[in-house]
């Protein structure tokens, strides 16, 4: 079996996330995340359209009023439902957007109408937090109890930088984020350090077989022998999305884009980053003991 030389390029695999990443603090510090109506505060009007409908004329109609930050999505089994989330309304402001839908489809009723508390978005965001934390916790616990303390650091480095690459994609290209994201972020966690571990165990598995064989050669082949694997597994899994992205209507789109975005940076942290921090790090600790 060839064996690439992953590692001695890890500053060449470091440094592209790194420009990434970078780019995305800054669009962050710039102009900051595209916060949903989750977060913020503000209504949601569920309307039952009862007729096929185009969701670019709703969209101009309701941009013609004056809405900003609005986020509209097609909804129901056969798509002729209506949700709109938008900043807090007055019941005038409401009232106007109920009738020019009703105006353009006169079948459309409003069936649920909601007002999300802005005090409800921090305590999301304070839980989405906890959450995060916890899941990283118990990673480095796992980790650092089946391989070493050194590479649960570089699992949990790996995982932090597919959340960074998420939050960096959503800044940049200012995607609106709701609950769904947190919940692909936590997803992405869980999928990212399988096939890290994955890689991981197979180093553990070389290191008795190659005996004293440099770290780096080790991982080179460990990585070139889970290659395969990896690829086919992400890939199978990234089809499947993206069909659903594209076919599973407008309610799923967000979490499935964020699943996208999450699942192509697991499968580049798990390969090119996980390992060479984890060689590094090992470097680091016997050029200490020396």
């Amino acid at each position: 079996m060839k064996k690439y030389a992953f590692m001695e390029r890890k500053w060449l695999w470091i440094s592209i996330s790194l420009i990434v990443i970078a780019s995305g603090l800054f669009s962050l510090a710039t102009r900051g995340l595209n916060w949903g109506v989750d977060f913020t505060g503000g209504d949601i009007l569920h309307f039952d359209i009862g007729e096929p409908y185009s969701l670019a004329e709703a969209r101009q109609k309701i941009e013609s009023l004056g809405l900003k930050n609005v986020e509209i999505k097609e909804a129901g089994d056969n798509r002729e439902e209506l949700i709109v989330r938008t900043p807090v309304l007055s019941q005038d402001q409401k009232n106007k957007l109920t009738q020019t839908i009703k105006e353009r489809w006169p079948k459309a009723q409003l069936i649920r109408a909601e007002k999300v508390d802005a005090i409800i978005g921090k305590e999301l965001q304070r839980q989405a937090l906890i959450a995060l934390l916890i899941a990283n916790f118990g990673v480095l616990l796992y980790v650092a109890f089946r391989f070493e303390f050194k590479s649960g650091i570089a699992a949990i480095l790996a995982l932090v930088h597919d959340v960074l690459v998420m939050i960096s994609f959503y800044s940049i290209f200012y995607i609106p984020v709701d609950v769904t994201f947190v919940a692909a972020i936590l997803t992405v966690v869980g999928y990212s350090i399988n096939d890290t571990i994955v890689i991981f165990d197979r180093i553990r598995e070389n290191q008795r077989i190659m005996g004293k064989a440099k770290f780096d050669d080790i991982a080179n082949t460990s990585i070139t022998q889970c290659l395969t694997r990896s690829i086919n597994t992400s890939l199978t899994t990234l089809l499947s999305i993206i069909s659903l992205y594209f076919l599973g209507g407008e309610t799923i789109k967000d979490f499935t884009l964020a699943l996208i975005v999450g699942i192509v940076s697991g499968v580049y942290s798990t390969i090119f980053i996980a390992t060479p921090i984890w060689s590094m790090l090992r470097g680091q600790h016997k050029a200490v003991r020396a």
